[in-house]
């Protein structure tokens, strides 16, 4: 492939940026109603250990496969006979589940992005009705975020056309930014920091529906809250074509991993600790109140220019996997052949366009709020989407511990680790999907999302037995 190989540092850079968006400035307080602090540092760990499992399985893989690249789908493949139907049919479906999931997850960030942008321009709040059109009442804040939303999107367009590598650097720029900032927001906050905010620290909890729930019942509801917050550890496995080495591959993803998780845990346990439970629960804004506690109504200003910085990257890590996915399956015969174009300076051009013009599409809802709110349903039943591939991953690596001997020659030690590893993030995985998908309407819908891929399939057959002949 054309295009400078993408060195660790800036797939690191990756995976913590696409994992570090915009979720940490509101799960201190969505932690907060689930479960006691408690529950809520269990939950974070429990979560942090499981997708270590999963981050050692990518890792593992990357360095004893390193022929297979392109991302968690392509295993899909690989997991099954070489060249049969059941290979490409689940490859192509986890790879158009995997690409539909990170739309949502584009527009989520860009459209997050332009909320926190009103915080220095209040105009894009504003209600004032511009005009109507049957159910649809555009005003001047939808309009003006619609305008901010799609600036942003063909923004990183263009500055991804000119190379992946380059888009790469400003995303490690960005990544930096953000966690520079990070740590200067955990020491501000440590002044602030009041043990007795913290106590009782292990307590039973009253649901919605007055049941009392215990620290176990924490642990469910918290742990697939926090789960959500490391979408975008298979980053560097995603860009595993592009990458030096095999290894790089790991390190960036544990490392990358690893980052994500301080971060996490000492942001919400600090803001858990600086505002009352009371303060938390409310809040709509938990990081900007907890600074506010420490220099005042300036830190609502401060924390949304390090909210802008951190999605800014993240919209262009987002965008670059998401354009990446279905180009690296297309190339394999996974997806549809059109995506499998790529420029000189190796950006793959068709998917790009196309994903951007499917984002575009979605980013219509921020004219009326009743889209969006559909929108937001979706973004919560494509959920099912990122687990798929992380599941298959690990039950590939279980295959090929039982029958890949040349792998392990006679290091029957690294065999049963990396078979201990890959059980444990399958049964992580597992639990993961039963609890999120408890809603029988919530699981359907997120078959249903995957399933629609079914309508395209016959094209990718089409291009598939055209090549075989």
């Amino acid at each position: 492939m054309s295009g400078k190989k993408l060195s660790v540092w800036v797939l690191t850079a990756l995976v913590v940026g696409n994992m570090v968006g915009s979720g940490i400035f509101m799960l201190p307080s969505t932690l907060a109603k689930a479960a006691s602090p408690g529950g809520v540092l269990f939950a974070w760990v429990f979560t942090g250990v499981g997708v270590l499992f999963i981050a050692l399985v990518f890792g593992t893989l990357s360095i004893k496969r390193p022929e297979i690249t392109g991302g968690p789908q392509i295993y899909a493949k690989a997991l099954f006979s070489k060249d049969s139907k059941a290979s490409v049919l689940w490859g192509y479906l986890v790879s158009w589940g995997y690409w539909v999931a990170n739309l949502a997850g584009i527009v989520a960030v860009i459209t997050t992005f332009a909320g926190y942008l009103s915080t220095f321009f209040p105009v894009m709040n504003s209600s004032y009705v511009l005009f109507k059109t049957g159910d649809v009442t555009v005003t001047t804040g939808h309009l003006l975020n619609f305008l901010v939303c799609s600036a942003l999107l063909w923004g990183v367009h263009f500055l991804i056309i000119k190379g992946v590598s380059g888009a790469g650097k400003v995303n490690f720029i960005a990544t930096t930014a953000k966690v520079v900032g990070f740590f200067i927001f955990i020491i501000l906050t440590l002044f602030a920091f009041q043990s007795s905010n913290l106590e009782p620290f292990i307590t039973d909890e009253v649901n919605a529906g007055g049941q009392t729930v215990g620290i176990f019942g924490q642990l469910n509801h918290a742990a697939i809250a926090t789960l959500w917050a490391f979408i975008g550890i298979e980053s560097a496995v995603v860009f595993s074509s592009r990458a030096k080495s095999g290894r790089d591959v790991k390190t960036a993803t544990i490392a990358g991993l690893l980052i994500a998780l301080v971060i996490y845990i000492a942001i919400t346990m600090l803001v858990m600790g600086t505002l009352t439970q009371t303060e938390l629960v409310h809040s709509s804004k938990p990081l900007v109140d907890a600074l506010a506690k420490v220099i005042g109504d300036t830190g609502g200003y401060i924390l949304a220019a390090l909210a802008l910085i951190s999605l800014l990257g993240s919209s262009v890590g987002w965008i670059l996997l998401t354009a990446e996915v279905p180009f690296q399956s297309a190339k394999q015969g996974l997806f549809m052949k059109g995506f499998s174009k790529a420029n000189k300076a190796g950006t793959p051009t068709t998917s790009l366009i196309i994903t951007n013009i499917a984002c575009q599409l979605f980013i219509f809802s921020t004219i009326s709020q009743s889209i969006s709110s559909a929108f937001d349903f979706v973004i919560y039943i494509a959920t099912l989407s990122y687990l798929l591939p992380y599941l298959i991953a690990a039950i590939y690596l279980i295959k090929m511990v039982i029958k890949g001997k040349k792998n392990y020659q006679l290091n029957n030690s690294d065999r049963f680790i990396d078979g201990v590893i890959a059980i444990l993030a399958t049964l992580y995985s597992l639990w993961v999907i039963k609890a999120g998908t408890a809603d029988l309407k919530t699981f359907l819908f997120g078959v249903a999302m995957i399933l629609i891929g079914i309508v395209f399939y016959p094209i990718v057959m089409k291009a598939e037995s055209q090549e075989s002949r």
